[in-house]
Formats: C-alpha cells, structure tokens, sequence
C-alpha cells in the first residue's frame, strides 16, 4: 500500500505569569480568593487558570488561625515585595524650573523616613539613577543604611561606583537588577534614553518572581507636540510600556513639580501608571504620603499563572484582560505580555 502521509506541528508552552491587585470599592485588599474567583481572556477567550499564589507584607493575614479562616495555608502566601526607587535627574530643567531641585530634595528625605519606618522585614528595596544613561545605585536590599545613603547620593545626582566589570562586588545571592545589566560602557550605549532606561531595567528585573513596584521620582518623559500637549510616540512609548507588562513592573510615578505647578509632562506619568497596573500621584505636601499609599496597596496582591501555546513562528505582543467574577470587586494588573522570539 502507498504509505500514509504524515502531519506534525510544534508549539511551544509559555508560563504567564499576572500579579493582580483585588479590592473593595474603599481600596481594602480582598482576601482568600481562588482559582475559580478569576477570569482571565486573551482576544476575548477565557484561558484556563493554573495556579494562584497570594503575596502579603503578612500584616494583613496575621496569625495561623487567620490564614484557615480565609481557606488559605502558608505555603499559599509569598511574602517578598519589590520595590525600586528610579530618580529622574532634574539638573537641566532646575535652571527653568524655581524649586525644582528642593523637591527632589523633599523626596530624597522623604523616602529616608519611609525606609526606616514602613519597610517590612521582607520587603527588599533598589535605587537607581537615571540621567544620560541608568545606574544601580544600590542593588536589591533591606539595609535600611545602605538605601538611605543610596537615595542620598541618587538624589544628588550621583551614580553608580561599579557599573564596570573589573570594580563589581560579587553579587549576592538572591533577587538582584545588577545580575542582568550590561556594564561599562554597553550600559550607557543601551539606556542612551529614558525610554531604553526603563526597558533595560524591566528586562533586568524580568527574573524575579512577582510583582515588581518602581517608584519614579520625576516630571514625565517624551516631548509635547506644537500645541503643547503631550502625546505617546509609539515608536517609543509602546514597546517600553510593553516590555513593563512583559516583566510584571507596575510604575508609581510620583511627581516631582513644584506644589501648584501644572506641566504639559504630567500627563506622561498618569499614562505610565495606567498602562503598567500602577497609580499616578500629583500635588501632594509630603512624599511620605503616596510612598505609604503605595505600601499599603501592595499589601497583599494575587500571582496568577496559566499556559499559553504558540506557534513556533509567530512573535508578538498578546493583550490580557483580568477580572473577578464577583462585579463589585475593583481589579488592576497588567495588561499583556511579548511572546516568541
């Protein structure tokens, strides 16, 4: 007989990954969810959820006894937050802009109050410097010293002291941005702008597990158009935005500006924190406020995982929807991820 002809096909299987944050309509973390409580679509189709962890600071779970009422065991709940503070450098706008850099200065003393008395015991902290190009001021950490001192010298505009190979301490074991950048001079050839800053550092951060909080102090990104108004360029803003979501890093900008200032920049923050599953905060009197906002929502977040199949040709960016079956639940996470080659 003529022999049957055969058919094959390859695929590969993707973990995704999605950190989701729950809460009521007051903005209290809801609690004890499962598998069953989510549903997650790509294109509109519902995907298959596989796993669901809880992250918590643990003050909001408590005891033994609190963790079986809420259906849930320890080995259930993560406790490790991320958190990375990124300075944007304002020396050159500080001559146009009065009080500018005693802003910055606010910030820097600001975050060193935070640091000593609202960081968790697992809570592990990182500061970077952005300028002409990125630096890791301070790896990740819970030195509370150590961060201080490293916001000082990011807020004064000093960078790294070992970006190149020959002066870099051996790393420590654990989660770490400095493990996954380039040094010496690659790493100014590849962050020659904000925009590759931010994806050097989201790509840098990819590894580790969970949700990753980056904390920009800063005016915003990008250029106005002729009427003055503030417009994404996709050429730009796109992929960066893309490779955040890819690599599961939420921006909380902090806006920097003078109180009682409005800027046409601004704009560029509140899209950051939209379309990366963060919160934009404006005019404000003390930093210490939206840090402690910012600690307080991240105090217990869900890390959703499924399966995603692809062809073994196809490359792109997939757009994700979340949400809760219950309707009055408020949600907020990423929304997609870059697949392929």
């Amino acid at each position: 007989d003529e022999p049957q002809e055969s058919f094959s096909e390859e695929l590969y299987v993707t973990e995704v990954l999605l950190d989701v944050l729950v809460t009521d309509k007051s903005g209290q973390v809801i609690i004890g969810l499962g598998e069953e409580d989510f549903v997650v679509e790509e294109d509109g189709e519902p995907v298959e959820v596989t796993g669901v962890t809880f992250y918590s600071s643990r003050q909001l779970l408590g005891s033994k006894e609190a963790l079986e009422r809420y259906g849930m065991t320890v080995d259930e709940v993560a406790e490790d937050r991320y958190f990375i503070i990124f300075f944007q450098q304002q020396r050159r706008a500080a001559g146009e802009v009065p009080g500018l850099m005693a802003r910055q200065k606010e910030a820097a003393r600001d975050l060193a109050t935070w640091i000593a008395t609202d960081l968790q015991a697992h809570d592990l902290v990182a500061v970077v410097n952005y300028e002409t190009r990125l630096e890791v001021v301070q790896d990740f950490t819970r030195n509370i010293a150590a961060l201080q001192e490293a916001v000082q010298r990011a807020s004064d505009g000093q960078g790294a002291e070992h970006n190149w190979p020959s002066r870099q301490p051996a790393l420590e074991k654990g989660p770490s941005l400095s493990r996954g950048l380039p040094t010496g001079k690659d790493l100014r050839k590849k962050t020659g702008d904000i925009y590759k800053g931010l994806q050097v550092l989201a790509r840098a951060a990819g590894p580790i597990r969970g949700r990753k909080n980056l904390v920009f102090i800063g005016r915003g990104i990008g250029e106005t158009n002729s009427f003055g108004v503030w417009q994404p360029d996709s050429r730009y803003y796109s992929p960066t935005i893309e490779t955040l979501n890819d690599n599961n890093v939420a921006v909380y900008p902090l806006d920097v500006m003078p109180l009682g200032t409005r800027h046409t920049l601004e704009n560029s923050l509140s899209a950051l924190a939209t379309d990366s599953g963060g919160t934009f905060t404006r005019q404000f009197t003390s930093f210490t406020t939206p840090l402690r906002q910012i600690s307080e929502e991240n105090g217990g977040y869900y890390l959703l995982s499924y399966q995603s199949r692809r062809e073994t040709d196809k490359a792109g960016y997939q757009k994700v929807k979340v949400k809760t079956r219950n309707p009055e639940l408020e949600v907020r996470a990423r929304q997609g991820y870059l697949f392929g080659e």
